[in-house]
């Protein structure tokens, strides 16, 4: 049996990115879609391209396939009321409850899906591809990436905030028997 190759990539950037805020449902920076012809060039052979269904994602995933099937599992973290907030926002705000969030990975101060809850939606849908075979491409979101991370390195979720996910970033996870992380030289990566 052939095994499962996952390639997840981090969307484009947004403007909320760029101002360090909490995502709404917005498209991506118009610098990022004027590099549109080039950013999905090495991954036209993939199986399956799927993608979240925030605009964001979906917007990415065109970039790399004309075929995209969204994918619940793959959307962004529920940040509730905090959407659309700034760090110095809540610093300002609720800076208590924002230490508290990045402390704990139960907390849910912004009445959303908290972190813990986030990285088992994530390891579930890994496991639901293990009889997958084949190269499946996913974008999603930084968080979405953490969590997979979480799950492959079987870190405790008190380790996500030690991960950066920057836009169209990759990474590549395997499953023949286990998930595992895969890097790749710079030349093989330039061949796809």
């Amino acid at each position: 049996m052939q095994a499962t190759r996952l390639t997840l990539i981090s969307h484009a950037r947004t403007v909320a990115q760029k101002q360090a805020r909490f995502a709404l449902d917005e498209s991506l920076d118009v610098d990022w879609l004027a590099r549109r012809p080039e950013a999905g060039q090495g991954y036209r052979n993939v199986r399956h391209v799927l993608c979240g269904p925030e605009l964001r994602t979906r917007q990415t995933a065109a970039l790399f396939g004309d075929e995209i099937r969204v994918v619940q599992a793959l959307a962004d973290c529920d940040l509730g009321r905090w959407r659309g907030l700034s760090i110095d926002e809540l610093l300002q705000a609720e800076p208590e409850q924002l230490q508290a969030w990045l402390d704990d990975p139960h907390a849910v101060p912004h009445g959303g899906e908290s972190i813990d809850r986030l990285c088992r939606r994530v390891g579930d849908w890994l496991a639901s591809l293990e009889s997958e075979s084949g190269h499946l491409l996913a974008v999603t979101h930084p968080f979405v990436i953490r969590a997979a991370l979480m799950n492959v390195l079987q870190c405790p979720a008190t380790s996500f905030s030690r991960i950066d996910i920057e836009p169209l970033s990759s990474l590549e996870l395997r499953f023949n028997g286990l998930w595992r992380l895969r890097t790749l030289e710079l030349e093989q990566e330039s061949r796809r």
